[in-house]
């Protein structure tokens, strides 16, 4: 009867060390982000490619959204679809811009405010948004190409040849077994 008491009394100690073994995770602070915070970043991060920019609109520290990328995955995934995002809408802005090109109006004013003289202006200096596509390739290239290998197709010829050879494997279990 000891030995049933003894066991007993041991086995909520045992409980506790089982669950010893799990990460613990730290409380999120009460003066952290937001859900709220946290969309604005993403989404302005998408808009502007700028993480100084997307942490002011969200009212956050920028070193405080670096620290956040770097400790939580899903954060740290959403940042990256967001550059994806921005990175896209700056090529396609390029590719508009040397397909179409733009134009934009510029009035001069004599002292009196009446209009002097109006000139148009085509195109824009491309330099500052061709420097960060260049600047950033290799990530982006690197991302989407991981996104893409993430996303298989099933009629890929790699998933056609794996399922044939189940189907073979398959075939010649049921050979083997008269099935």
């Amino acid at each position: 009867m000891a030995d049933g008491m003894e066991a007993q009394m041991l086995e909520p100690a045992r409980r506790k060390m089982a669950g010893a073994a799990r990460a613990q995770m730290r409380r999120p602070r009460k003066d952290g982000w937001t859900r709220e915070q946290e969309r604005l970043f993403l989404q302005t991060l998408a808009m502007t490619c700028n993480t100084s920019e997307a942490a002011r609109v969200a009212g956050v520290c920028r070193t405080s959204a670096y620290d956040r990328r770097q400790r939580n995955r899903r954060f740290a995934a959403d940042w990256e679809r967001a550059m994806d995002i921005g990175y896209a809408e700056i090529e396609a802005m390029l590719m508009r811009e040397a397909l179409f090109g733009s134009e934009s109006e510029e009035i001069l004013l004599d002292g009196e405010g009446s209009v002097k003289s109006r000139k148009i202006k085509r195109g824009h200096d491309l330099k500052l948004a061709l420097q960060l596509l260049t600047r950033h390739r290799d990530r982006v290239l690197a991302y989407r190409a991981n996104a893409a290998a993430q996303k298989e197709r099933p009629d890929s010829p790699a998933v056609v040849r794996r399922v044939r050879r189940m189907v073979e494997e398959v075939e010649r279990m049921r050979a083997a077994t008269g099935t």
